[in-house]
Formats: C-alpha cells, sequence, structure tokens
C-alpha cells in the first residue's frame, strides 16, 4: 500500500477589504451595493475565495438607537463628540465580527475622525484616537483599499436623517479633513473623483485600486 501523502496547504489569504469613505452625499452607499452586486456575479472571475460582505449604514444605525439627531453635530458639541465616539466603536465591533471575512464599507471609523473635526475641534477629534480600539482600526484600513470619494455632483440630498452641509464650501471642507487625517495616519488612498459620475465607471474604478492592491497583496 502507498504511504499516505500529506500536503502543506497554506489558507489562501483574504483579498483586501474595501472601504469606500468620505463626506456626507458622495454617492458611498449606491456604489457599495453595485460593488456588492458585481461580486456577486464575477466573485469567480476575479479569482476570489468567498464574496465580500457588505457593512452599510453604520452611522445611520448608531443614529437610530441612540435617539441623536443630524441637528446634535451643529447645536452641542458634547453631543457631536459622543455619536462620533459611539459611531467609531460600532464600525469596529462591525469590522471585528467580520474576522474571516474580507468586506466592502461605505465608511471607516476615520470618518468619525474627520466629522469631529469638522464640528467640534482638533484636540478632541485627537481625544478620539486615543481610544484603545483606535490602533488596530487604523492597521486593519492601512491593509485594504481606501477610496475617497470627491465631493461634488448631483449626490447632495437631504433623506432627513444624515447632516447636511450648510454649503459647497463647508462640504469641501469635510473632504479636506479627511485627506489630513489620512496623511497623518499614513494610510493609502485614491481619490474617487466626482467627474466620475456613471456608476458603472465608478464601479471600475474602485475595482482596478482593489485590483492591484491584491496582486501587491499575493507578491509577500
Amino acid at each position: 500500500m502507498a504511504a499516505a501523502e500529506y500536503h502543506d496547504q497554506k489558507p489562501e489569504k483574504l483579498p483586501p477589504s474595501i472601504y469606500i469613505i468620505g463626506a456626507q452625499s458622495t454617492g458611498k452607499t449606491t456604489l457599495v451595493t453595485a460593488l456588492g452586486e458585481y461580486f456577486a456575479q464575477n466573485v469567480e472571475l476575479e479569482g476570489s475565495v468567498s464574496q465580500p460582505h457588505q457593512v452599510k449604514e453604520v452611522a445611520r444605525g448608531v443614529l437610530l438607537q441612540h435617539q441623536f439627531s443630524a441637528s446634535d453635530i451643529t447645536s452641542s458639541k458634547t453631543r457631536a463628540l459622543e455619536l462620533q465616539r459611539l459611531i467609531i466603536q460600532a464600525q469596529a465591533a462591525a469590522e471585528g465580527a467580520l474576522q474571516d471575512r474580507w468586506y466592502i464599507a461605505d465608511r471607516s471609523a476615520l470618518d468619525a475622525v474627520a466629522y469631529a473635526r469638522q464640528h467640534v475641534g482638533e484636540a478632541e477629534a485627537r481625544r478620539l484616537r486615543e481610544a484603545p480600539v483606535w490602533q488596530e482600526i487604523e492597521d486593519k484600513t492601512r491593509t485594504g483599499v481606501v477610496v475617497l470619494c470627491e465631493p461634488g455632483g448631483e449626490w447632495l440630498m437631504d433623506d432627513g436623517v444624515r447632516l447636511m452641509p450648510r454649503d459647497q464650501a463647508e462640504w469641501f471642507s469635510l473632504h479636506s479633513h479627511f485627506q489630513v487625517l489620512l496623511a497623518e495616519c499614513a494610510i493609502p488612498y485614491v481619490v474617487l473623483p466626482c467627474s466620475v459620475s456613471l456608476l458603472r465607471q465608478r464601479v471600475e474604478f474602485v475595482l482596478q485600486a482593489w485590483k492591484q492592491k491584491k496582486q501587491m497583496q499575493e507578491l509577500h
């Protein structure tokens, strides 16, 4: 009888997760949904071990669960800071529940810090980064594909829940806070221009960035 052969098989690496981040009303959740639909139809074509999970509307869930309103962010710095702290915890929990899966998220914990910088202040925003879960969040985000959606286009619509910018200047100011924060955290990212407006083109833009990151990951 032939001796049994044993083969050491290394578990396949999960593909890099995708973070679609940026200011409000930049088409993030719509894009995440479209990406999810793409991978559902093309998961084998893309050489993935599994379909990605979708992490969506975490901030909206916190707003509803803890009975915050959008006006709390601008009327009370204390309430605004507490809201962002809760959002960081909720985002960390949502991502932590997916240790063995990759995912596409319509925000990251960095979003909460960018909003705090805009509506509370620099010092308070820095304190959010002192939370026990922050370093793990930052490291995890760094290993993923981070796509920062540029404001502009036709997505600025009030749904009665999210905080709306007073004007274009405030909208782009928040975008700048994202860029500064990403640089401080040394997290690579790509900017999805608002001029890329067709959903199909936006999906293709993200896929190109994801494939490049995935190829780099496979080489190491």
